[in-house]
């Protein structure tokens, strides 16, 4: 790989082809058909925002931020305050939940590349076990421009068979989406409302046979805007910045903030409204719902913008789980939960198989206090350095209970006691007293490198503008796909 410039889809293709895939690519290749009757079955209803920190929300102790529906979830399932976006990045994030694996496995690992069809993701594996699947809003993993575009039925859907979405489009009061044709239809009011008026519909048709819906919202990621009625709810003036917050920085003034709060505060009326439609429509018993968002959002602290940092604001997420039949209410459960991990955990706690592709860990016991293996640390990975939000190279990082480490391939770069530096205010990477904590963080790091199958030669290493690729950079080809499979014997895709 040529090391001056970024490499080419083809080329980050060929150098992961060099490296042995976890499992199967190919849809259904490692699915088990799986045993007993569906019907019975719990549902699952997935709430994913976007760009939406740990640390905006009541049940994690914010004390601005006005989140009843959702602090109600938390007090009626479980909290999980370990929750973690593996690749802080909304298309690596989507594809990491999605699939169970690691960015650099499912092969998208920065903004706007297309999934391969054949990967299998949660839509495939719940609609062959006999589910109705649905998604709605804000998909972003079907590369090229950033367009509210269509997705049409087949392969690049992933399994999903009721659709009512877009690929991109951040303007949330003014985008379109689409269902099984390529006409738009209009969403004139806060995107949030128009996403949950589908949702509901979705589950008034969905009483008789067990459901997986994912609701993608599209706030509050930026531009700032919400509902007048929820902006009239927060004084700038009046709210409690972070002790690492840094103010002037653009778009992450006290006012933005406030926004955000207000966009927050719309998204959590809509999250009641769709646990009211549960209660209403009798579900609310047998579903499982998983309240969570891609990344975070830095928000100004340390001076920074936007996600891809190793930074507690750019990769905690919330971590939010009922199921009224199997979850104790009001559970904190400090079991590392992170995206990769989301997946094979739906899948255990509605009896389903877990396919061997998967990388992520099942925490379906830890959820209903049992015994279980849960993993006690997080891994991170950022493919390229990103001028627009001063992230200076490709990064990997791991995070346990106590310390938050992250390295370049060539050297340390942030290592922080999270026990007496919650708000990661003194790097400790280079403290000479600190050498025995760096050395043991290198070993957890290097073991979660081993265990993912990561390698650096997966980077880019020239820095990434944030712009939209090249539309043909950004689709595979099913040429590309038989190139990189057929380096793998053991592969039996379809």
């Amino acid at each position: 790989m040529n090391e001056n410039t970024a490499p080419t889809r083809r080329e980050f293709i060929k150098a992961a082809s060099s490296f042995p895939l976890v499992g199967a690519v190919g849809r259904y290749a490692d699915t088990p058909n799986p045993s007993g009757a569906v019907q019975g079955r719990p549902n699952v209803l997935l709430v994913l925002t976007d760009q939406h920190r740990a640390q905006a929300l009541g049940c994690m102790g914010n004390s601005d931020v006005h989140t009843p529906h959702i602090d109600r979830l938390a007090a009626e399932g479980a909290i999980l305050p370990n929750t973690f976006a593996n690749t802080p990045l909304c298309t690596p994030a989507r594809g990491n939940l999605l699939t169970g694996k690691f960015a650099h496995v499912h092969a998208v690992p920065i903004n706007d590349l297309r999934m391969v069809e054949l990967e299998a993701t949660l839509g495939d594996h719940f609609s062959r076990a006999g589910y109705r699947t649905g998604f709605i809003g804000k998909w972003h993993l079907d590369g090229g421009k950033r367009l509210p575009g269509f997705i049409p039925p087949g392969l690049r859907r992933h399994g999903f068979q009721f659709w009512a979405a877009n690929e991109c489009d951040h303007t949330p009061f003014r985008s379109q989406y689409f269902r099984d044709t390529s006409q738009p239809i209009p969403i004139t009011e806060f995107e949030a409302i128009t996403w949950t008026d589908v949702a509901i519909e979705f589950l008034r048709e969905s009483r008789d046979k067990p459901f997986f819906l994912e609701v993608a919202m599209g706030p509050p990621h930026p531009p700032y805007a919400a509902p007048a009625d929820y902006e009239c709810l927060y004084d700038a003036a009046k709210l409690h910045m972070r002790p690492n917050w840094v103010d002037g920085i653009k778009g992450n003034q006290r006012s933005d903030i406030a926004t955000y709060y207000a966009m927050i505060s719309a998204i959590d009326d809509q999250v009641g409204r769709l646990l009211q439609a549960l209660k209403d429509l009798g579900l609310e018993q047998n579903t499982i719902v998983l309240f969570t968002s891609d990344h975070g959002n830095m928000l100004g602290s340390h001076g920074l913008d936007d996600k891809q940092q190793p930074f507690e604001e750019s990769i905690a997420i919330p971590g939010v789980v009922r199921f009224p039949q199997r979850i104790r209410p009001g559970r904190r459960v400090d079991a590392f939960f992170t995206h990769v991990d989301m997946g094979p955990t739906l899948l255990a706690l509605c009896g389903l198989p877990v396919p061997r592709s998967m990388q992520g860990t099942d925490i379906s016991s830890a959820l209903m206090g049992e015994m279980g293996s849960a993993p006690h640390s997080a891994y991170f990975q950022v493919f390229a350095p990103y001028l627009t939000t001063h992230v200076p190279f490709a990064w990997r990082g791991v995070r346990n209970q106590r310390y938050m480490y992250a390295r370049s391939k060539l050297q340390p770069w942030v290592l922080y006691d999270l026990e007496h530096d919650p708000y990661e205010l003194k790097n400790l990477a280079y403290d000479p007293a600190a050498r025995g904590i760096r050395e043991q963080m290198e070993k957890e790091l290097a073991a979660w490198t081993e265990r993912s199958e990561d390698s650096w030669d997966y980077n880019w290493e020239t820095p990434w503008d944030g712009s939209v690729l090249d539309r043909d950079q950004a689709f595979y080809t099913f040429d590309e796909y038989l190139e990189w499979a057929a380096v793998h014997p053991d592969l039996r895709g379809h």
